[in-house]
């Protein structure tokens, strides 16, 4: 009997080695070797993984860092990888034999009507037993649901990086705008007071007898629409500080008026970037955790098709009374098996593999559109970066030249050689090409912040 059981024990262990359904691979995609455009800079080769230090702002940084801990989106996404981790777990406690105990006590009577000895009699009776049941993983359905669980664990921990990458851009590109609109704050203030001296100036003109009711109104309008300007630029900072409040965690934030040139521009990649770099990106880790999770659980449904196999046992004793309990005699064991054969079920398990399949082309397909637009991601950061760059040497001689024309349509007003409208336009010509440059600076660091978290938070060099 024993060198049955062990017998059968070994053909258990060696057709355990088997696991029906696909063992993964990763699929072989077509891409580029490397990015076609390069970026205008230094083609700095490195990047920390903390990106957003490359802007040196300590307010950036704590930010990032604050919202990290705290943003509730960050917050669910560290709740999933635990619930992850624990179905990981139950997964693999699948794999072992379960035990467990069983104790019972009891007393009862037996009527004389029923006795065969025609009286009445009184009995007790004790029972403590040990269970365990075993599933023999013949086809690997357990194991494959292991690599299933691990795979959505893995997933997880990718999913939680990309909430982490997207949050740190947010904020990144929320500060950004921020002290982009500092900037046009200041502008506005600046152009609010140089139309306030205008108009002041005309107003003594006027009572002087030299400017006309007109000049007076229309400096009047120039004021108001300087005014109205700042107030709403004023008005969507506030809104901006509430958005990162809400993205730290900190409702109450304030965040004290900076500057935005004091935000360098951060290195750019080198030419010739590799498009292998994407594989550092968490959302494409994700996809493909969960192409190889739909993977196993092909096998899952498969190993359904075929017969299920479960050991038994239990080992334990029983008596008449509780002192006789561990009496060498009170012991018994049992030990048998099931055998769980499916033989009609109208196409329910194929109807479940087919819907395993369907679910891993499925994920296949998302694996892919998730790389390609990874790609294009990357590529289209790198065209803004190079654009953002070239545009800004337009637009800095654009202000370069308004400011030289406000110059000159003043002194040819005081003069008397051009009418007061020329000094109006000048002006808000100047405020135009101020606030166009400085919303192309915020561009090009958005640019950059894009390219970081379409890297996946930054790139390393080759050697």
């Amino acid at each position: 009997m024993r060198r049955r059981i062990l017998l059968l024990a070994a053909l258990a262990l060696s057709l355990a080695g088997c696991a029906v359904g696909p063992d993964y691979q990763r699929p072989e995609l077509e891409l580029p070797a490397a990015f076609a455009v390069a970026a205008v800079g230094d083609g700095a080769a490195v990047v920390n993984r903390e990106w957003w230090q490359a802007f040196d702002d300590p307010t950036l940084d704590r930010l990032v860092q604050v919202a990290l801990r705290h943003n509730a989106d960050m917050l669910q996404a560290i709740a999933a990888v635990e619930r992850a981790d624990a179905l990981l777990r139950e997964a693999g406690a699948a794999l072992l034999p379960e035990l467990g105990t069983e104790a019972s006590a009891g007393r009862s009577r037996t009527s004389a009507a029923a006795s065969p000895l025609g009286s009445a009699s009184t009995r007790s009776s004790f029972r403590a037993v040990v269970l365990t049941s075993f599933e023999l993983d013949f086809w690997g359905r357990l194991r494959r649901a292991r690599e299933a669980a691990l795979a959505q664990a893995l997933g997880s921990r990718y999913a939680r990086d990309t909430v982490a990458l997207s949050l740190a851009g947010a904020v990144a590109q929320a500060y950004i705008a921020l002290r982009a609109l500092d900037a046009q704050v200041a502008v506005s203030q600046q152009s609010l007071e140089n139309r306030d001296r205008t108009r002041r100036l005309i107003r003594n003109r006027y009572q002087g007898g030299i400017a006309s009711p007109l000049e007076v109104q229309q400096a009047e309008g120039a004021y108001a629409s300087a005014a109205a300007q700042l107030l709403e630029l004023q008005r969507q900072r506030q809104l901006l500080e509430n958005q990162l409040g809400v993205l730290t965690g900190q409702l109450d934030l304030r965040i004290p008026s900076g500057s935005l040139q004091s935000l360098p521009l951060p290195p750019v990649p080198p030419p010739g970037l590799p498009s292998a770099l994407l594989e550092l990106r968490p959302d494409i880790r994700e996809a493909e955790a969960r192409l190889m999770a739909a993977s196993a659980n092909i096998g899952v449904a498969r190993a359904a098709l075929f017969p299920a196999i479960s050991l038994t046992g239990s080992l334990g004793s029983e008596s008449r009374e509780l002192s006789e309990l561990l009496g060498s005699g009170s012991m018994f064991w049992s030990l048998g098996g099931r055998l769980d054969l499916p033989l009609f079920d109208a196409g329910r398990r194929r109807a479940r593999v087919d819907q395993a399949t369907a679910v891993q082309q499925e994920a296949l397909a998302g694996y892919i559109g998730t790389v390609r637009n990874a790609f294009r991601e990357v590529s289209d950061a790198l065209v803004s970066l190079r654009q953002t760059a070239e545009i800004e040497e337009a637009l800095a001689a654009r202000v370069a030249a308004a400011q030289e024309a406000l110059r000159l349509a003043e002194i040819r007003y005081e003069a008397g050689y051009s009418p007061f409208l020329e000094v109006l336009d000048a002006q808000r010509t100047l405020n135009e090409a101020e606030l166009a440059y400085i919303s192309n600076r915020q561009e090009r660091l958005t640019a950059s912040v894009l390219l970081f978290k379409a890297l996946g938070g930054g790139w390393r060099s080759e050697g």
